[in-house]
């Protein structure tokens, strides 16, 4: 196997020792008052063999929220344990930015006073349902609903919110961050025609749809530097009522617009079950002309199949979520050609330790 996936990486400021990125994944492990458990900077810390780690979810603002027991970046507190959390990771010698999202219409009234979460159109996500503990303390899928439209004050105010998270995460020691521009959340619902039916400057054409993450991008870019900025897109996932009368249009003009915005990086999530649709080859030729930053790639990769879209210069980091659960020193354990540990599926979304910080490295 090619070793392109251990070669050294220069992403902006950063020195990478490799190009394995730990990929953003929901845990639930945060309390009630979305300050990350104390458990956090053990979990993170042991995984600073990445190349680059990328945070799970993290809320910009007491409105974001869509689950349970997520993480939020916007109160003294919350601040004070990411700070811990990065502490951490850089005394282990890794590097670590922090997703920033909104979920939108991906949400709950529990989570907004009884009220209809804010989406860009009223539009409710066909067959969605979100992580929610009960009145028991068990976690359970709660179906969305309904969502209201955001008016415009509410969306400048949003903008604002991404911004200051921004800047309380380089306060907290990250590396930078990433917006969390897929999966059917806040960004992306924009993006798409099929949850934006605004008549406004922010729906309609595609320049309009791109309004809001342009937007996003220059406040939190003003507030700590493109060069500390990611995006992560999902172009042909279909999951939480995602659709597009023309995805390739869109995400085409998507990424034109973070190149000349000069974001460091772009991060595609592809679409990563059996049945999915892969990336077309002659979109991700096109894309990587069209970006002049890092390329990230996530979804289910192998080593081998991460190495050989790197030996065609097609990407420059890949990134792995699932396989870094049970595996802390994956990249060790990938360069060493040693098998993988499973994890326990039940011990996802919420918990404690179990399953979370009790995975031994290999011998």
């Amino acid at each position: 196997m090619s070793g392109a996936l251990f070669s050294p990486y220069r992403l902006g400021t950063l020195e990478l020792p490799n190009r394995i990125v730990m990929a953003p994944m929901t845990r639930a492990r945060a309390g009630e008052d979305e300050v990350p458990s104390d458990l956090a900077a053990a979990y993170y810390a042991q995984r600073a063999g990445a190349g680059l780690i990328v945070t799970e979810a993290t809320q910009v603002g007491p409105g974001a929220k869509g689950y349970s027991r997520t993480p939020g970046l916007y109160t003294p507190g919350q601040i004070a344990a990411w700070g811990a959390v990065t502490g951490a990771v850089h005394d282990r010698g890794g590097r670590i930015v922090a997703q920033l999202w909104h979920t939108g219409r991906v949400s709950h009234p529990m989570f907004h006073g009884g009220e209809k979460p804010p989406a860009p159109s009223a539009i409710a996500p066909a067959d969605t349902a979100i992580w929610a503990l009960g009145p028991d303390g068990q976690g359970g899928m709660v179906p969305c609903v309904e969502p209201r439209e955001m008016d415009r004050a509410e969306i400048a105010a949003t903008v604002a919110q991404f911004a200051q998270a921004a800047a309380n995460a380089v306060a907290a020691g990250f590396d930078g961050v990433e917006l969390h521009a897929a999966n059917g959340y806040l960004i992306e619902q924009f993006l798409r025609d099929g949850s934006n039916r605004r008549g406004d400057a922010y729906g309609g054409s595609v320049d309009n749809r791109l309004r809001f993450l342009t937007e996003t991008v220059e406040a939190v870019a003003a507030a700590i530097g493109a060069e500390r900025t990611g995006v992560r897109l999902s172009p042909l996932i279909t999951l939480k009522g995602m659709s597009d009368s023309d995805p390739r249009r869109l995400f085409t003009r998507v990424v034109e617009r973070l190149d000349a915005l000069g974001v460091a990086r772009l991060h595609i999530a592809e679409d990563d079950w059996d049945n999915g649709t892969p990336l077309p080859a002659d979109w991700r030729r096109d894309w990587r002309a069209r970006f002049s930053g890092a390329i990230i790639v996530a979804g289910r990769y192998t080593a081998e199949r991460a190495a050989a879209l790197l030996d065609a210069g097609l990407v420059d980091l890949v990134a792995f979520g699932r396989p870094f659960i049970a595996n802390p020193d994956l990249p060790e354990r990938l360069r060493r050609g040693l098998p993988l540990a499973a994890f326990d599926p039940g011990s996802l979304f919420g918990g404690g330790a179990a399953g979370y910080t009790d995975h031994p490295e290999a011998a």
